[in-house]
C-alpha cells in the first residue's frame, strides 16, 4: 500500500510569527531536526492527475529557454508508482547535490536510522602518549560551541582520558585517520570547491564538518582547515592542556587500551543536516559509511562502488547511476531522473521504513533549508510554498530538483529535473520552481 508522507515543516517560525517580516542571517548554526515524520497507510487519496494533464500543463515549461538544451525529466504518481510525465527520463543527467538523495537512502539501509558513529582515544606505547582514533563522524565539536546539536564533544572525551590516566600526565597526542584511505578530494571536484569553503578534504577526524567556525553560511562557503585532521588533534590537546606541538599523526597500536570514547547524534540527524543544508562533507563521510558497512574501502571509489551496490539490493536500476562522488560535487557523476523518483516512490511506499527517514531532511519550499528563499518569484510560483518538499542542485550549468509534492487535489507526486545545461542559475531555479509550482496548482485531469 502506498504511503503519504506527513508534512512537518521546520523553519523560521519566529520569522513567521513576528508582526515585521525579519532578516535571513548570513550565518546560523545547524537547527535541531524535528522529528522525522512517519509514513502512514493513505492509500491512493486525492484525485489523481492523468498523463495528458500533466503533459499538457508543464510540457511548454520544460522547455524554458533558462533550462537550456539538456532538461531530462520524470514525474510519477507516488501511490501507483504510475509514471505522468518523462523527457529522457533514463538518461544518465549530471545531478550537482541531487545525488544526496542517493547517499541518504544508500547510509540508511546500510546503516540503520539509529547508528552512531563513534570517536575514541585509546592509549599509545609511551607513557602519556594519547591517540586521538577517527571513526569518520563529521558532526564532532570541540565544546559546547557546536555547529550540530548534540554533537559528541572533544572536551568531554579529554575529561574521560584525563580520568583514565590517572596520576599519569598526558605527554602528546596522536592523530589517527586510517579509517579512510585513498584520495580526500573527489575526482571531478572543481579546483575552487576547498579554496571557496564549499567542502573539506574529506578526512577519518575533523570538527564540525572542518569549519574553522561552527556556523554555516547561507550565501557563500564555509571556510575550513587546510588540515582538519591535525586542527582537531590540536584542539584535543588543548582539553589535555598539552600544546599545538605535542600533535603529530600516527597509528593507534593494536588492539590499544581503551582510554575514552564519544558518540555522534543518531545517524538520520545527521541525514536530517546533509539535506537540509545540502552539506558536502557530512556526505562524503556518510557515503563512507555504506562503503564500510560493505567491507570495501572507505574511499570515494569504495563508497561509489558500495553505494551503487546497496541501489541494486533495494531493487532501484542502479545501472541508471555513475558515481564518483557522494556530494554530487564532481561533474563525473550521472543519475537518471528515473532512478531519482523510483527510489523516491520506494521511500514513500513504506515498504522500506528506514528509508522514510529522508523525508525529514527535505527542505520545504519557501520555509527551509536550500528551499527557503526559493518559491518566491514570480509570484505564481509561490503556490509551492509549504507543498513542495525537494533536494536542490546547483554547479556551474547545472540546475537540478527533485523531490514530493503535493497536487491541489490532495495527490503526492514525486519529481525529478535535471537540467545540465542551464545559464545564469538565478533564473534556472526559477524555471525549475514553476514546473513544480504548476504541478501543485494543476488538477491536471
Amino acid at each position: 500500500m502506498a504511503g503519504a508522507v506527513l508534512q512537518a515543516k521546520p523553519g523560521p517560525v519566529d520569522g513567521w510569527l513576528a508582526a515585521e517580516p525579519t532578516a535571513t542571517p548570513s550565518a546560523s548554526r545547524t537547527p535541531d531536526p524535528a522529528p522525522t515524520p512517519v509514513l502512514v497507510a493513505a492509500g491512493p487519496g486525492g484525485t489523481a492527475p492523468t498523463a495528458d494533464g500533466v503533459k499538457a500543463a508543464i510540457g511548454p515549461l520544460v522547455d524554458a529557454p533558462a533550462l537550456g538544451s539538456r532538461v531530462n525529466v520524470s514525474v510519477v504518481d507516488a501511490a501507483t508508482g504510475d509514471p505522468l510525465f518523462e523527457q529522457n527520463a533514463g538518461t544518465g543527467t549530471t545531478p550537482a547535490s541531487t545525488t544526496k538523495l542517493l547517499t541518504a537512502a544508500t547510509v540508511l539501509a546500510a546503516r540503520g536510522p539509529a547508528y552512531r558513529l563513534s570517536t575514541r582515544a585509546v592509549a599509545g606505547t609511551q607513557p602519556g602518549e594519547v591517540v586521538l582514533v577517527g571513526g569518520g563522524d563529521p558532526t564532532l565539536a570541540v565544546d559546547a560551541d557546536d555547529q550540530f546539536p548534540g554533537a559528541a564533544r572533544l572536551d568531554k572525551l579529554a575529561a574521560q582520558v584525563k580520568k583514565a590516566l590517572g596520576a599519569q600526565k598526558p605527554t602528546r597526542v596522536l592523530v589517527d585517520t586510517s579509517l579512510f584511505t585513498g584520495s580526500e578530494t573527489g575526482p571531478g571536484w572543481d579546483g575552487d570547491v576547498i579554496g571557496d569553503g564549499q567542502a573539506s578534504r574529506i578526512q577519518a577526524l575533523m570538527t564540525n564538518a572542518g569549519r574553522i567556525e561552527p556556523v554555516h553560511n547561507e550565501v557563500g562557503g564555509d571556510p575550513r582547515f587546510t588540515d582538519p585532521a591535525l586542527a582537531a588533534g590540536r584542539a584535543f590537546a588543548k582539553q589535555l592542556g598539552l600544546p599545538s606541538g605535542a600533535v603529530r599523526k600516527g597509528k593507534a597500536p593494536e588492539p590499544g587500551s581503551a582510554l575514552g570514547e564519544v558518540q555522534s547524534p543518531p545517524l538520520v540527524h545527521v541525514v536530517d543536516w546533509m539535506l537540509q543544508q545540502s552539506d558536502n562533507v557530512l556526505a562524503e563521510a556518510l557515503a563512507r559509511q555504506v562503503a564500510l558497512a560493505a567491507n570495501q574501502p572507505a574511499s570515494f571509489d569504495g563508497a561509489a562502488k558500495a553505494m551503487t551496490a546497496e541501489l541494486g539490493e533495494l531493487g532501484l536500476p542502479a545501472d541508471e547511476a555513475t558515481l564518483s562522488d557522494a556530494s554530487g560535487l564532481s561533474r563525473r557523476n550521472k543519475i537518471s531522473p528515473r532512478l531519482l523518483t523510483d527510489l523516491l516512490t520506494l521511500a514513500a511506499s513504506g515498504k522500506h521504513p528506514e528509508l522514510s527517514s529522508m523525508f525529514g531532511g527535505l527542505p520545504v519550499a519557501g520555509w527551509s533549508g536550500t528551499l527557503r528563499t526559493r518559491f518566491a518569484t514570480p509570484q505564481p510560483n509561490q503556490i509551492g510554498q509549504g507543498l513542495v518538499r525537494a533536494k536542490t542542485g546547483s554547479l556551474t550549468g547545472v540546475n537540478a530538483i527533485s523531490g514530493e509534492l503535493v497536487t491541489k487535489d490532495g495527490r503526492l507526486l514525486v519529481f525529478a529535473i535535471l537540467a545540465d545545461a542551464t545559464g545564469e542559475s538565478g533564473a534556472a531555479r526559477q524555471a525549475l520552481d514553476r514546473i513544480a509550482a504548476k504541478l501543485v496548482a494543476c488538477g491536471c485531469q
